[in-house]
């Protein structure tokens, strides 16, 4: 706590009282003589928690991946908070094709009249709008689509995507097999976060977009991976974003 303090420039007792707060909503865990994130190798953040967790990183994250979505392309965007907000991210863009399993996604994107929207079959999970199990692995096979646009719940130092439910992750698996790049948007808060199941490898992945540069050792993992990974900065003005920082 007192580090905190220091670090922040406030005082122990500010501190204390925004952790608490924190801790009584589920964003913090507290244990003696300090704080750490909620982690669980099981169980997921409720959706409503995760919207608001680094939200101001997922926005920056969002704009980057729109900048570089080019229009007349076809798209595969699953399940997540972060994809959501590409989902936002995307209301301008033209003459997209994007099959997604997340309703959230779908709902977001069918406002945009120049954008056709494909949801999956499935089973809907009540707590995020995500579409599960083999009807949805059934139904993205049929397809070849330009960029898969996914997040995920942690990538571990082995290099290796994570993720909580398995039948998330076997649609997850598919949407990669089915697209011709793959890119993975995931904030920092990805990093070093364990979860049950193993989605796939970075070695998998084209393109990372993330909201500041990976700690060690995934810069390194990145590069062997042949990984472009582009930390997404703040934008001069609303309608320029940038994406900065490659390790190639």
């Amino acid at each position: 706590m007192e580090a905190l303090a220091d670090t922040l420039g406030v005082t122990l007792q500010t501190v204390r009282r925004d952790v608490q707060g924190l801790a009584q909503a589920g964003y913090l865990m507290r244990f003696h003589g300090g704080v750490r994130m909620p982690t669980s190798t099981t169980e997921n953040i409720a959706h409503q928690k995760r919207e608001r967790l680094n939200s101001a990183g997922k926005a920056l994250i969002a704009r980057a991946v729109a900048s570089q979505v080019p229009n007349d392309c076809s798209l595969i965007i699953n399940i997540g908070t972060t994809t959501e907000a590409i989902a936002r991210a995307l209301l301008r863009h033209t003459g997209l094709r994007v099959i997604t399993n997340n309703l959230n996604v779908a709902a977001i994107l069918s406002s945009n009249p120049h954008c056709e929207v494909i949801v999956t079959g499935g089973v809907v999970r009540s707590r995020d709008r995500g579409i599960v199990g083999e009807s949805a692995v059934d139904f993205i096979q049929q397809f070849k689509v330009d960029i898969a646009l996914i997040g995920i719940s942690g990538i571990e130092s082995d290099g290796s995507l994570r993720d909580f439910d398995y039948r998330e992750v076997k649609v997850a698996q598919t949407i990669i097999e089915h697209s011709r790049e793959v890119w993975l948007a995931a904030d920092n808060s990805k990093f070093n976060r364990p979860a049950m199941v193993e989605l796939a490898t970075l070695s998998q992945i084209n393109r990372l977009f993330t909201d500041l540069p990976p700690p060690d050792p995934f810069p390194a993992l990145l590069s062997k991976a042949l990984v472009q990974c582009e930390v997404a900065s703040a934008p001069a003005h609303a309608d320029a974003p940038k994406a900065t920082a490659d390790f190639l």
